[in-house]
């Protein structure tokens, strides 16, 4: 970082000689330094930029430095003393749309987790630079730009490099201050070096636009303090470090409300006064008619896509609460309930008052698991288990309920049924042997049964499943593959 500091050091002293010479020397002089310079610095960024392998950032600079060089060809070796073809003023609009491509490029390099597509996300930010540009050209050609486009820019390259140029430097600056606040990339001392470059361009610009608005062709060499500067700021942001800060809360609040007033605070002034001169007797021409008209589109879209978006991130929003609905109510190994949501719905169950079929529950232990666990590991031990699982769902209602209540034990919540016809049922299905990465397992269960026949505010759902537990149990001592229902008479051993 120091080192940078003295190149900055360098570049400054080097551009206060070079600007302070200019003025002071005769105007051809001036002039021929004055261009000289800002060609120098552009080649040099060019290469710096070339060697960063940043795309977009040497397109600007080669737009730049082809701009100058058809500028200087056309003031010192031909003497034309304004753009007399688009070459230049062609170079000198593309650099701040090139520049404006490789802000969104950077914002979009470190966005992980965006909920938006990036395409959208370029799409917004370029809309919000076309509200902010078309409403300034409104606001600045009824209050001066049409005295301008008939003094001197009736011409297409007379216009671009007037008005166009230093406008779309205009736009560049809103998107950089916009992005700042919440991409990281953005905020970025590289950044903010393309930010003064617009900023002095663009103020040597709109200078040079009010010059040649009150119809002096002879321009003062101070105004063109600022297109010396601009290729030096350049130079400066291709050689200048990046560091990693991420956005506080606080500056992505503050960005969200930023990103919400810039692109239309611009738009509310220029209607403002549009109405105060149209209701104090102005009229409107067709050149602000149209312009209005395109930015009023061009808000429309940018609502669209913002609807768009809420849309988007709503469906997310609904999708990522029910997964962690799902997640909070659900065993992640085998994906049926878990016990907390299990004993939610045996309460509801029991508060039923009018109820006219029996509520069975019943209480299930793998037998034979551990011996499997300890013989061929846990991950096989798991996907017994999760057949176990899905033998259970498979043979039950879909209103019905299975949950794994931990480690080898399940339960079932049925509303409605045998009891006895169920547990067999059930018995029968995880006899058969199970196939897990070639190798067969049998395993049993033990099943305890409680059911419930009315409505007793004094049973509780701990009550049902202590039944429950003490009929597995009871079915344990049996023997495997066994099924006890709570309260009935227990068989004889075998």
């Amino acid at each position: 970082m120091k080192r940078f500091w003295v190149v900055v050091g360098c570049v400054g002293t080097f551009m206060a000689v070079a600007i302070s010479t200019a003025l002071t020397a005769p105007r051809e002089t001036g002039v021929a330094i004055d261009k000289v310079v800002q060609l120098a610095f552009a080649v040099a960024a060019l290469v710096a930029y070339a060697r960063l392998r940043d795309r977009w950032m040497t397109a600007a600079m080669t737009s730049l430095t082809i701009g100058l060089s058809a500028w200087i060809w056309g003031q010192q070796v031909m003497g034309v003393q304004l753009p007399s073809s688009t070459i230049a003023p062609l170079g000198f609009t593309l650099v701040p749309v090139l520049c404006l491509a490789a802000v969104v490029v950077k914002a979009q390099q470190r966005r992980a987790g965006d909920l938006l597509p990036n395409y959208r996300s370029r799409a917004v930010v370029v809309l919000d630079g076309l509200i902010v540009i078309g409403s300034l050209f409104v606001l600045t050609w009824v209050s001066a730009l049409e005295s301008l486009s008939r003094a001197w820019a009736t011409e297409g390259a007379g216009f671009a490099t007037v008005v166009a140029h230093p406008a779309a430097y205009l736009v560049l600056l809103v998107t950089i201050v916009v992005m700042s606040w919440t991409h990281q990339a953005v905020r970025q001392w590289p950044m903010l070096f393309v930010a003064l470059a617009g900023i002095a361009q663009s103020s040597s610009g709109w200078v040079f636009a009010f010059y040649i608005s009150q119809g002096i062709t002879a321009i003062p060499a101070a105004a063109d303090v600022g297109f010396m500067l601009c290729p030096a700021f350049f130079l400066l942001s291709a050689l200048a470090p990046t560091s990693d800060v991420e956005p506080t809360p606080g500056r992505m609040r503050t960005a969200d409300l930023l990103h919400l007033l810039v692109p239309y605070l611009p738009l509310a002034i220029t209607g403002l006064f549009v109405g105060w001169n149209t209701a104090t007797g102005g009229r409107l021409n067709p050149v602000e008619i149209y312009a209005g008209i395109l930015v009023v589109c061009f808000v429309i879209v940018r609502q669209l896509l913002t609807m768009m978006d809420n849309i988007r991130l709503m469906d997310q929003l609904r999708v990522s609460r029910e997964e962690l609905r799902h997640e909070a109510t659900h065993d992640p190994l085998t994906g049926v309930a878990n016990r907390s949501l299990f004993q939610d719905r045996l309460e509801r169950a029991l508060a039923v008052r009018d109820r006219t079929r029996p509520l069975v529950l019943l209480f299930i232990d793998v037998d034979g698991f551990k011996a499997i666990n300890d013989n061929n590991g846990h991950a096989e031990g798991d996907m017994v288990l999760r057949n176990v699982a899905a033998r259970l769902k498979n043979n039950v209602r879909p209103e019905d309920t299975v949950a794994r209540l931990g480690g080898d034990e399940f339960g079932v919540l049925v509303d409605g049924g045998d009891a006895d016809e169920i547990g067999a049922r059930l018995l029968s299905a995880l006899a058969h042997p199970h196939e897990v990465r070639g190798r067969v397992h049998h395993v049993h269960a033990s099943i305890g049964v409680a059911q419930r026949f009315s409505y007793d505010s004094a049973v509780t759902a701990d009550d049902v499943l202590g039944d429950a537990d003490a009929a597995m149990y009871a079915a344990k001592r049996l023997g495997k593959g066994k099924v006890v229902v709570h309260g009935s008479p227990l068989p004889e051993m075998t």
